[in-house]
Order: C-alpha cells, then sequence, then structure tokens
C-alpha cells in the first residue's frame, strides 16, 4: 500500500513543483506593465495605500504616466492619470506586498523585448 501512495504522490508533486516554477518563472520574466523610466513623479502625485486598493491622486496641472512599484519587486501596469483625477491600483493584501514607491512610465511601451 505504500508503493500506491508513492507511486500517486509523486507525480502530484511533479505536477505541483512544475505549475509553481511556471508561475514564479512567468511573473518574474512576463513584465505586466510598461518599463518604468528612472524618474520619480512630480510630488503633485500622491498614492494612498490601503489593504485592497491603492489610490493614486494627481493633483498636477498636466496628465502623469506612473506606475506602483510593491516591496516583492512587481510592477503595476502603467496608467496614464489625468490633472485632478486618480487612479486604482492593488492594494497590499494578505500578503503585506506594500507599496515602494511611484515611478514614471511610457504608456506606449508594450514591455515585450
Amino acid at each position: 500500500m505504500r508503493h500506491l501512495l508513492t507511486l500517486i504522490s509523486r507525480p502530484a508533486a511533479l505536477a505541483a513543483a512544475t505549475a509553481t516554477g511556471l508561475l514564479a518563472a512567468s511573473l518574474t520574466l512576463a513584465p505586466t506593465a510598461a518599463a518604468a523610466t528612472e524618474s520619480a513623479p512630480p510630488e503633485c502625485v500622491r498614492y494612498y495605500e490601503g489593504w485592497r486598493y491603492t489610490q493614486v491622486e494627481n493633483a498636477c496641472d498636466a496628465a502623469v504616466a506612473v506606475t506602483v512599484e510593491y516591496a516583492d519587486g512587481q510592477v503595476a501596469p502603467c496608467r496614464v492619470i489625468e490633472p485632478g483625477a486618480w487612479a486604482t491600483f492593488a492594494g497590499y493584501g494578505p500578503q503585506l506586498n506594500h507599496v515602494t514607491g511611484l515611478r514614471t512610465c511610457d504608456p506606449t511601451a508594450t514591455g515585450a523585448a
């Protein structure tokens, strides 16, 4: 009976490990947003972080393209926020993946190499 359990559990473990590896590779290799630029947004762009959502406010006189960077290295999709408008990004959630900052970005970049 022990041999039968070993035969059943090895394929399941292999499938789980493969799926986890593929998911991790896709999250690491495939960017979810246009590449962030090297500059911080103007001071008139502010974010308010919460468990479910991160709200980004553009109090500037011009539209600004921004992305949100998270503690685990993820970068949110690039969004153009018009003057006086708000954009909603993911919050930190149960994983406590807090926002580390905002960056300007190029909304026309596809992120594909």
